[in-house]
């Protein structure tokens, strides 16, 4: 890693600017648009599969194996999409920042509350980051509704981020159905309210 050193106002090596061109059959301006939406999408995958691998560590518990390999595929699922999304950005001519710096200064949510935790108590905590990343993605959808090919990748990631949080969200619930953490707004609470539940099986 580079040594920390006073940045120069300008470069001539580097440029965060947008290219002049983006894909055949958008105008500029409308490719450069679609992918400036995505910036934050990339943002938000970039957290999450930090999160994930965190929590991939820190859980602990009776079903401590089965959550801890269950979250590694996820991990790599979620670092394929940033992938899909950054090279999408750089083709329609935007280029993508991955820099923990921007994410850090661009997002609009907190840090994931959790470190060492019963698998329940991580479980119900990423449960709401799941909804939180899901809403967005969904908005997304729309915000990128001027390019069909982008609109069909941000879909299918949707889908996959879904079927992520199905399985996380198949470990809170009863055989009604309901969720355990029903009810519940911040990771704390939900993780809180699953843990009790559980020690008084």
């Amino acid at each position: 890693m580079a040594k920390k050193t006073t940045r120069s106002a300008t470069t001539s090596v580097s440029s965060d600017a947008d290219a002049p061109l983006t894909v055949p059959g958008l105008d500029a301006a409308t490719g450069h648009r679609v992918a400036d939406a995505l910036q934050m999408r990339v943002h938000a995958l970039n957290d999450l599969a930090l999160t994930l691998k965190h929590a991939h560590w820190n859980v602990v518990g009776p079903h401590f194996i089965g959550v801890h390999e269950m979250l590694d595929p996820q991990i790599d699922g979620v670092r394929d999409m940033i992938d899909v999304l950054a090279e999408r950005m750089s083709t329609l001519g935007v280029p993508p920042n991955g820099l923990p710096g921007a994410l850090v200064a661009a997002r609009t949510w907190d840090d994931y509350d959790l470190t060492r935790a019963d698998t329940a108590a991580h479980l119900a905590a990423l449960d709401l980051v799941y909804t939180g990343v899901i809403e967005d993605h969904r908005a997304a959808i729309e915000a990128v509704g001027d390019d069909p090919v982008t609109e069909d990748i941000v879909i299918g990631q949707t889908a996959d981020l879904e079927q992520f949080q199905w399985f996380v969200r198949a470990h809170l619930q009863g055989v009604s159905g309901e969720l355990a953490t029903s009810g519940t707004s911040g990771e704390v609470e939900a993780a809180e309210k699953v843990s009790r539940r559980s020690r008084k099986r």
